[in-house]
């Protein structure tokens, strides 16, 4: 399967078709709930993208609809494609949300990060000890899982044709040694060569701009390939994440991310700063008032 058709957007687009499709016949839910034999809220679910549908379910449904065969064909396909296994299926147990798959499908990403490096481009040691401070309840198999999914992550900047990263960090990512002096430096270093990749653009907002328009928290934008597939912003929580979906609420998050990024220093510059924080790193100066020494 192509590397940006993940089941996870399969899923997505073929609950997007089916809801189309149901409207455009004027049948409801509850109409096809009960056709089907099951609940109105599988049928919400399915359209939702949040549980696949058997590709034998999606003919049902799209008989109730009167849809061509020729469009039934194509929805059946889009039925078994979704239900295959992403590579990350063995790490489910530790995954919330469908954010990876998703990631997995998406042509470009565009990420403001307030607190911690992006996981496309933490190394492996501060992936460890983020983990490790952040979640504390896991089991040292949990954090090996965790950690091993996100490094197999970032095979999407490297592969055949790599996904376009744009992220603007604020400089308090760079402040915080997570990890200790030795993976904190490690982790400037990956993000500086991170940085000359040809498809990554990497900015640092510095504390001297002041107030700026991210100042709500942190956000991802993921944009998709095919245009039946409407673009996400994530918004990362304790408890899995949070999916915006509607036009209004992308209409918002992208120039906030263009205002963050025209705050932000420009890419040479950045990676000039953060050159100087390895030699010079902030949570080693003597001006510091907070855990002095």
């Amino acid at each position: 399967m192509n590397q940006h058709r993940s089941p996870t957007i399969r899923r997505r687009r073929l609950g997007v078709e089916l809801r189309r499709h149901r409207e455009d016949a004027g049948i409801t839910i509850d109409v096809v709930a009960d056709r089907l034999g099951c609940s109105p809220s599988k049928v919400s679910r399915i359209e939702t993208g949040h549980t696949s549908a058997t590709p034998s379910d999606v003919q049902h449904i799209l008989d109730i609809y009167g849809v061509d065969d020729s469009i039934k064909a194509e929805l059946v396909q889009i039925a078994r494609e979704a239900r295959q296994k992403g590579w990350w299926h063995p790490y489910s147990t530790v995954l919330t949300g469908a954010y990876v798959g998703l990631e997995t499908a998406a042509r470009s990403i565009r990420a403001y990060e307030q607190q911690v490096v992006p996981g496309l481009l933490q190394s492996e040691e501060y992936a460890i000890a983020l983990i490790r401070g952040a979640r504390l309840g896991d089991t040292d198999q949990e954090i090996e899982q965790r950690v091993r999914v996100r490094m197999q992550r970032q095979a999407l900047l490297i592969q055949d044709d790599p996904i376009d990263l744009r992220v603007v960090l604020d400089e308090a990512v760079l402040s915080r040694p997570v990890g200790g002096d030795a993976v904190m430096l490690d982790q400037l270093a990956k993000l500086i060569e991170a940085a000359r990749l040809p498809n990554v653009t990497l900015q640092i907002l510095p504390f001297a701009a002041g107030a700026h328009a991210g100042m709500d928290g942190s956000f991802v934008i993921l944009e998709f390939e095919e245009e039946g597939d409407a673009d996400v912003v994530f918004i990362d929580n304790a408890t899995g994440g949070l999916f915006l979906e509607k036009s209004e609420e992308l209409g918002k998050y992208i120039p906030l991310f263009e205002a963050v990024r025209s705050s932000a220093l420009p890419p040479e510059e950045s990676i000039e700063m953060i050159e100087m924080l390895a030699e010079e790193p902030l949570w080693k100066s003597k001006r510091r008032v907070s855990g002095s020494i």
